[in-house]
């Protein structure tokens, strides 16, 4: 899952969810969590349709795996 889909599962805007995981950058693992290549984004991008002419990310998207949507689920709860 998308860093921004978890902060809307989670109730908390992307930009706090993404400083709450980098303060506990050592939880997540690289089969945890990782962050998109900008041809990966760009592909993605184009599968899901999404324009990026009006706003959008300013730095690419962190990725979860399940268990590391289990683990920000654990940093947020605190």
């Amino acid at each position: 899952m998308l860093d921004s889909d978890l902060a809307v599962l989670y109730g908390v805007t992307t930009g706090n969810f993404n400083k709450a995981v980098l303060r506990n950058v050592s939880r997540f693992p690289a089969e945890f969590a990782f962050v998109l290549t900008r041809k990966e984004f760009a592909y993605l991008m184009f599968q899901i349709g999404t324009s990026s002419s009006h706003g959008g990310r300013r730095k690419l998207p962190r990725v979860f795996t399940e268990h590391g949507a289990i683990m920000a689920a654990t940093i947020l709860n605190r």
